[in-house]
């Protein structure tokens, strides 16, 4: 962030690309290269009453993270969660006295160590955040108005989790593009997958009475500020989920994404076959390299699964 101090907590071999040569930083205006301190466990730094710690790690590497944090920096630090879903706030709480949630919004993109590309132009893109549950305070004020100075749009939000939730509606469709493949996942079949998605999703929230921001706020706060460009004639085709399967990762965040509207589902009696097959599938697909199918194929498993549904 302009002007403020940070550490960046890296694992395996990004951690040791930041740590020989920085961070190679693209965006639309040019590289940067920048050479910000980096440790590899919390346990390497001398946390201060001042701390704040920004969580980026996706859900499923959340508990384990949150186990290093509390044993290097104990339980008063504030603990930023900066992550898509709404199950982070929730494991930072049980353990953290101050916790805040942070909307992310913004195409980037991450698939070689020591290397980070973002495509949104002329913002960088929107991370509005408040206390979790609600409210604000003076920390998540400042932290809001430092982010905003490093060209992101950052507003502290009294109901933060209403636009949380908005954005984990859009991440619904992260999943298809490692199931069916980006184009395929544009397609008009792969648009309709993705609608129907979305569909169970707000039938499941406004059961769960869970409320989420409107299109009109959402349209006015997130959308207007920036737009995806192209850099190095590179556009950003691919979601953060398929990004962790481009790594070679096993394991995705599709239980707390697609799964979160599958369990609220259960709870209040909404079926949700539709996200209950694209988080088998994309989970199975992670772990076990299994090749894309076509949308009609997954077509066909969802009305495999409505057929066990109970009558």
């Amino acid at each position: 962030m302009t002007g403020k101090e940070v550490v960046l907590i890296c694992r395996g071999a990004h951690y040791e690309a930041v740590k020989a040569n920085g961070l190679l930083f693209q965006g639309p205006e040019g590289d940067s290269r920048l050479q910000i301190q980096a440790v590899s466990h919390p346990r390497e730094i001398q946390f201060r009453r001042d701390d704040v710690v920004i969580l980026t790690t996706k859900t499923h590497q959340t508990e384990a993270a949150l186990n290093d944090l509390e044993a290097a920096a104990g339980t008063d630090v504030r603990v930023i969660c900066a992550q898509n879903g709404v199950e982070n706030e929730r494991l930072a709480a049980r353990r953290f006295r101050h916790v805040y949630g942070m909307l992310v919004y913004l195409p980037a993109r991450h698939l070689v160590p020591g290397e980070v590309m973002t495509s949104g132009f002329p913002e960088s893109g929107v991370l509005h955040a408040g206390c979790f549950p609600n409210g604000v305070d003076e920390v998540i004020t400042q932290v809001c108005a430092d982010v905003t100075a490093a060209n992101f749009v950052a507003e502290a939000d009294r109901a933060i989790m209403r636009l949380k939730y908005v954005k984990l509606i859009h991440n619904l469709t992260n999943a298809n593009d490692v199931i069916v493949g980006r184009s395929a996942s544009e397609s008009p079949e792969g648009r309709e997958l993705g609608r129907l998605a979305r569909v169970e999703a707000e039938a499941v929230l406004a059961a769960a009475k869970i409320e989420i921001a409107p299109q009109a706020e959402v349209d006015a706060r997130l959308l207007k500020y920036y737009h995806s460009t192209p850099v190095k004639g590179q556009a950003h085709d691919a979601s953060s989920t398929l990004q962790s399967v481009m790594r070679g990762q096993a394991t995705t965040e599709v239980d707390y994404l697609n799964g979160e509207i599958v369990l609220l589902g259960r709870e209040h009696g909404v079926p949700t076959p539709v996200n209950a097959v694209i988080r088998r599938l994309a989970a199975e697909f992670a772990r076990t390299g299994h090749p894309q199918i076509a949308v009609q194929d997954v077509f066909a498993e969802i009305e495999r699964e409505r057929q066990l549904l109970p009558r």
